[in-house]
C-alpha cells in the first residue's frame, strides 16, 4: 500500500457560484468502505496523513481541504465560510465517491460538519468520530482562536513557520520539532520570497461576525442535530481542552447517540491523531462496524 496520497478535486456550488474542493485519498480507490476525515478551522486535510496511513489497509480514506483551505479554491463571498456550506460541499464529495455509507472523523470544525451531516434524515454517515468539539463551545477558547485566525502572518522560512505554529497550536500536544515540521510544511504556500499559511484569511469574517444571539441559536441548532444522530458515535477529547468542556462532553454521552467518550491526557484542543495510542482508539472504534 502506498505511503503517499493521490490528489483530486470535486466541483461544488455556493450561492456565489462554483468552486473546487481538493482532497487527498489513500488506500484502494475501489474499496467500498470509505472514511472521510475533516480538519479544523485553519487546518487542512494533510493533518490526517498518519491516521490515513494507519487505516488505508481497511478503508479508502478521503481527506478534503475544506473550501478556503489548502489546495481548495477560495470562496467569492466570505460570509459563505460557514458550516451549512461545508456540509453541502461534503454531500457533493460523497456523491462523487459513491459509497453506500461513510465513516467520518472530524476534528473541531470537521466535527461540527460531521454532527450537522450525521444529524440529517437519511444521512450517509454510519459511524462518527467527533474530535474535541460539541454543540456548546467554550467562549474563552473561541476568543483564543479568534485572536489569530486570519491575521496577516508571514514567514521568512520553514523554521520561522514551525516556531509560530508550535506556539499557537501548542495544545495539539505534538512532542518533537520533527512532528511540528510534518504538521506545518503542508500548511504553507509561497508568497513572493516569503511563506504564508495555506488558507484564505477571510475565513475569519463570519467567525468575527458571531454575536451572543447567533451563537445561542447555533448551539440550539447543533443540539437538535446531535440529538437526531442515530449512528454509533465516539467523542475524543483532549483532557485539557478549552473548547469542549468535560461537562459538555459528558452531556453528549447521555443524549442523542449517547456517544462513548475517550480523553487523552496531556492534550488540549485538539488531539491530532499523530501518536499510536490516539490512532488505536479511532481504529478500534471504526472497525467495530
Amino acid at each position: 500500500m502506498s505511503n503517499t496520497p493521490r490528489f483530486d478535486s470535486v466541483q461544488c456550488l455556493s450561492p456565489a457560484g462554483l468552486h473546487r474542493m481538493a482532497y487527498a485519498e489513500w488506500g484502494d480507490p475501489h474499496n467500498p468502505r470509505v472514511l472521510v476525515c475533516v480538519h479544523g478551522l485553519t487546518r487542512l486535510g494533510r493533518d490526517f496523513d498518519r491516521l490515513a496511513r494507519a487505516l488505508a489497509d481497511q478503508y479508502r480514506v478521503v481527506c478534503p481541504d475544506v473550501v478556503g483551505r489548502g489546495r481548495s479554491d477560495w470562496l467569492r463571498e466570505p460570509m459563505h465560510y460557514v458550516v451549512p456550506q461545508y456540509v453541502t460541499d461534503m454531500v457533493t464529495l460523497i456523491a462523487r465517491l459513491n459509497p453506500q455509507s461513510v465513516h467520518w472523523v472530524g476534528t473541531s470544525m470537521g466535527g461540527l460538519i460531521g454532527i450537522s451531516l450525521a444529524g440529517l434524515a437519511d444521512s450517509p454517515v454510519s459511524r462518527l468520530v467527533i474530535n474535541d468539539v460539541g454543540p456548546r463551545l467554550d467562549v474563552a477558547a473561541v476568543a483564543r482562536i479568534g485572536s489569530y485566525v486570519g491575521k496577516p502572518v508571514r514567514f521568512a522560512g520553514l523554521d520561522e513557520a514551525i516556531d509560530y505554529v508550535s506556539t499557537v497550536a501548542a495544545p495539539f500536544g505534538l512532542r518533537t520539532r520533527e512532528e511540528w515540521r510534518e504538521l506545518t510544511e503542508p500548511a504553507l504556500r509561497p508568497d513572493g520570497e516569503q511563506w504564508v499559511l495555506h488558507y484564505d484569511p477571510l475565513i475569519a469574517v463570519p467567525f468575527a461576525a458571531v454575536t451572543t444571539q447567533t451563537a445561542a441559536a447555533g448551539e440550539a441548532a447543533l443540539w437538535r442535530l446531535y440529538d437526531a444522530i442515530a449512528c454509533p458515535t465516539l467523542i475524543t477529547r483532549g483532557e485539557q481542552s478549552d473548547l469542549l468542556s468535560r461537562e459538555t462532553a459528558e452531556q453528549m454521552t447521555r443524549r442523542g447517540p449517547r456517544a462513548r467518550l475517550v480523553e487523552f491526557a496531556g492534550i488540549g484542543h485538539a488531539p491530532m491523531f499523530f501518536h499510536d495510542e490516539q490512532i488505536a482508539v479511532v481504529r478500534e472504534f471504526l472497525l467495530q462496524g
